[in-house]
């Protein structure tokens, strides 16, 4: 059986949203270190640079390689293919370092320092999971009626117009910034989309 090593941090490790989507082709996964640096997204999620000298704990995942998973994975990322610095992040192999010490070369979602936006907040020492216990992602802070409504909303197709009854709702959507009103119809922002991504 053929197998890629893929290191994560933030929704794509155990007991996060993402690493749930990866169950059916783990194989294995333990603690392990990489060197840059971490930044949270408005959305609340970290994301790696590869830059900066933090020791940085995520963990090794060994999935088994399925051609439509990375394909799937590459496309969440915003991985772009013919020309890397138009992408949101970039896949590369780095070398990281297991808890038992031994390196190991892995799969890594980098992300392109060029977009990042002044609203992303750089981690001291890259402590990823203390600063998510101390604030959740805006995915977990939202009640099921907010995520509803961004799920529907997401799920539009072209100028399709998804009522909003509730002005409650309306205003919590406004201020946390996730819809955009166009007058006849609502939309996501791209913070609305982020989320919308992180639940679907």
């Amino acid at each position: 059986m053929m197998t890629m090593r893929f290191f994560a941090i933030g929704s794509w490790t155990e007991g996060m949203l993402n690493f749930e989507k990866l169950k059916n082709f783990i194989v294995s996964y333990e603690a392990a270190t990489i060197e840059g640096s971490v930044y949270r997204l408005p959305v609340g999620f970290p994301i790696y640079i590869d830059q900066g000298r933090d020791s940085i704990l995520g963990q090794l995942i060994e999935l088994k390689m399925d051609e439509t998973l990375v394909t799937l994975m590459d496309s969440f990322h915003g991985v772009h293919f013919s020309d890397a610095t138009k992408g949101l992040h970039q896949r590369i192999t780095k070398t990281v370092q297991k808890i038992s010490g031994q390196l190991e070369q892995a799969q890594v979602y980098v992300f392109n320092p060029k977009k990042l936006t002044k609203s992303a907040q750089l981690i001291a020492d890259g402590l990823w999971k203390e600063s998510l216990n101390q604030n959740p992602p805006l995915t977990q802070q939202l009640t099921e009626k907010q995520k509803m409504y961004v799920l529907k909303l997401g799920a539009a197709k072209g100028r399709d117009i998804v009522p909003i009854q509730d002005l409650t709702l309306y205003r919590e959507l406004m201020k946390l910034e996730l819809i955009v009103d166009k007058g006849r119809r609502l939309a996501l922002s791209s913070l609305g989309k982020d989320v919308y991504n992180h639940l679907t």
